[in-house]
């Protein structure tokens, strides 16, 4: 329960800071995208289960607030969620590389479907522009800021999970 709620203040919290200051230290009108930073995350840290719950999550205050279609955002990020969390198993806290990768590359793809769903068939049709100004700066500045966000993210699932485990070792 403890950890849900975290988890929920924590989502509630990273979208505004999407939505509010990290607006204003854009760089060329692009912005780190936290909720793939966070979905992909504790896809990776807990699971498909908790992935898929940050992406609902995220994607339900994404869709509601900034969302020309309900439902757009919360499928895509809880596909992503689930689809990152089979890594759970292959993952070592260590090792930062993976997070990142799975980070960029998710970022990537995340980017060009909203592209193509929400431009290409409008009729913009310079996919090329669009990967080169604003994809591509958003995946360096989002795996940039996944260097400090991800270290955070993962001490405080350290400590959560201790927590959970001093809560079980007193029933028993």
């Amino acid at each position: 329960m403890k950890r849900r709620i975290t988890m929920i203040v924590l989502i509630i919290f990273c979208f505004l800071l999407q939505t509010t200051l990290l607006q204003t230290f854009s760089i060329a009108s692009v912005s780190p995208n936290l909720p793939v930073i966070l979905t992909v995350s504790f896809a990776l840290m807990r699971g498909k289960r908790e992935g898929m719950f940050t992406g609902v999550l995220f994607g339900i205050l994404m869709d509601v607030f900034y969302g020309q279609v309900l439902g757009f955002h919360i499928l895509l990020l809880t596909i992503m969620g689930y689809l990152n969390g089979y890594c759970y198993r292959i993952f070592y806290d260590d090792d930062i590389k993976m997070p990142v990768l799975l980070i960029g590359v998710s970022d990537f793809l995340y980017e060009l479907i909203v592209y193509l769903f929400q431009f290409l068939l409008r009729g913009r049709i310079n996919l090329f522009f669009y990967i080169r100004r604003i994809i591509i700066p958003e995946v360096i500045y989002t795996v940039l800021i996944t260097l400090v966000v991800y270290r955070l993210l993962l001490a405080l699932n350290h400590k959560l999970e201790k927590a959970e485990q001093r809560s079980v070792g007193s029933f028993v």
